[in-house]
């Protein structure tokens, strides 16, 4: 597999990501109890946006370039924006954090994380990134695999982020085979599955598989910045939410169309949709 997030890093899709996130981790500051964050596929922690692989898609530049002039407007994701500040001086941006860096800004002291990333190559730039963090554990296997050996978490509260390039073939059965799995041995946990949408039909036979799946209270938000009439491109991207907090559907609902104004090229019209999969 030879994906790599730096040409992707601060696209449309990873704002709508990291958007849901802020909202998911905040709703855990609800409650003093710890909390655990897990992710399967947190690459190497940040990003640089002025590198020769991200100026050579400038995909950021649609992405959280057209968004952060704009971010007095979306009080609900300061978070988000302060994760992103404390990465660049002044007004510049330049350096972009991937989801680990995103959640280390959102733990308290009695919280921790541990992620999980597969390429040595990722993973070392990982360790670097947090070697001083006492709240941080990385493992350098597959996220799948590793996932089994930490739910249930001994603190009981907190969020799974499932995240997979899916580049390989399969790989939407995969990730909600990894779900299912997850959510058998801590079905209290809030579960976040993100996916692209370049074509309906695994998108489609995921959906069908967890309605069949007998798992409740599944929540489902799409930004969708292209309309779907080809495969070739990312027309958007989703996240299913299983156990999500309380009024995050109504938060959503109010946010997305918002961030889709910001978004969108002005060539095309886009979509949000924010819909129950499964009801409690």
């Amino acid at each position: 597999m030879n994906y790599r997030h730096i040409f992707h890093a601060g696209n449309f899709a990873d704002v709508f990501k990291h958007a849901v996130l802020t909202l998911l981790l905040k709703s855990l500051h609800a409650k003093d109890k710890p909390f655990v964050y897990l992710e399967t596929h947190a690459g190497s922690g940040r990003y640089d946006l002025e590198s020769e692989a991200a100026r050579k898609t400038g995909e950021a530049r649609a992405g959280i370039g057209r968004l952060w002039p704009r971010r007095e407007n979306f009080p609900e994701l300061a978070d988000y924006f302060s994760a992103v500040q404390a990465l660049n001086r002044g007004g510049s941006l330049r350096l972009y954090p991937g989801s680990p860096q995103l959640a280390r800004t959102l733990l308290r002291a009695q919280d921790r994380m541990a992620l999980f990333e597969l390429v040595p190559e990722e993973c070392a730039r990982l360790r670097d990134e947090f070697a001083r963090e006492s709240q941080v554990q990385i493992f350098c296997q597959d996220g799948y695999a590793g996932l089994k050996a930490q739910l249930p978490p001994r603190e009981r509260r907190g969020l799974v982020l499932i995240d997979p390039p899916y580049e390989a073939g399969g790989e939407f059965a995969q990730a909600f085979e990894a779900l299912k799995l997850a959510h058998a041995r801590w079905a209290t946990g809030i579960f976040a599955l993100w996916y692209p949408v370049k074509e309906r039909a695994p998108v489609a036979r995921m959906y069908r598989a967890l309605e069949a799946s007998g798992i409740r209270k599944v929540l489902c938000a799409e930004l969708m910045l292209y309309p779907e009439d080809t495969a070739f491109r990312l027309n958007g991207s989703g996240m299913i939410v299983v156990n999500p907090p309380w009024k995050l559907d109504e938060n959503l609902r109010d946010l997305l169309p918002r961030l889709l104004r910001v978004l969108q090229d002005g060539e095309h019209v886009g979509r949000t949709g924010v819909s129950w999969l499964v009801p409690e």
